[in-house]
């Protein structure tokens, strides 16, 4: 390809919008982990396990139809989720071992 595509304006539009949809999850992400920050403070807090399964397998059912609706891969979307509750449970062990800031 002959043209630079560092300065082709559709290609500078498409990656600004992406850019920009990239700073939202980040944003949307840090909301989310605050959410779940309380929710491992209140397992902890009341005895209760950091992971509930029958909660994750909810979660994951509802996360595949909004991706289904959405038009986007239900496997990828399980997968997302599945990468965040691993790390959200990972979070709750630490708060309950007192490890968490």
């Amino acid at each position: 390809m002959s043209a630079d595509t560092k300065t082709h304006p559709e290609l500078l539009r498409l990656r600004d919008s992406i850019d920009n949809i990239d700073a939202a999850l980040v944003h949307l992400l840090a909301e989310r982990f605050k959410c779940t920050q309380a929710v491992g403070e209140y397992k902890a807090t009341h005895d209760l396990p950091p992971a509930d399964p029958a909660r994750e397998a909810q979660q994951i059912a509802r996360l595949r139809a909004l991706a289904r609706n959405a038009k986007l891969d239900p496997d990828f979307a399980e997968k997302f989720l599945t990468f965040i509750v691993t790390e959200v449970i990972r979070h709750h062990v630490a708060i309950r071992s007192g490890k968490a800031g």
